[in-house]
């Protein structure tokens, strides 16, 4: 499991626009979604390359027999036709910017 943090001397503060700006110069395009509370996402894989990011909240995701609660600030990448699962963690939303490789 290939989790990123954010680090404000390299990426500047942690704003949905410098997460943005950075996911896509890596040549991905995002997408912004928000996930109330008790939101879950059973085993699943998708066709592309992937990397999650987390602006807020908290994001319980399961990936190749690993797991990890991902929190503001941190990114994780998601191979192609890789199986995993995703829950929200608590009573906060998760506001995530969803990346997907268009190169």
């Amino acid at each position: 499991m290939q989790i990123e943090h954010w680090d404000p001397a390299r990426d500047g503060e942690l704003t949905e626009a410098n997460m943005r700006r950075k996911l896509q110069a890596r040549g991905y395009t995002v997408n912004r979604y928000v996930y109330p509370p008790g939101t879950r996402f059973p085993d699943h894989d998708h066709g592309v390359d992937k990397i999650d990011g987390v602006l807020s909240g908290r994001f319980r995701m399961t990936l190749q027999g690993g797991g990890a609660i991902l929190e503001a600030g941190d990114l994780l990448a998601v191979p192609k036709h890789v199986f995993h699962s995703a829950e929200v963690v608590g009573d906060e939303p998760v506001v995530s910017l969803d990346a997907i490789r268009t190169e």
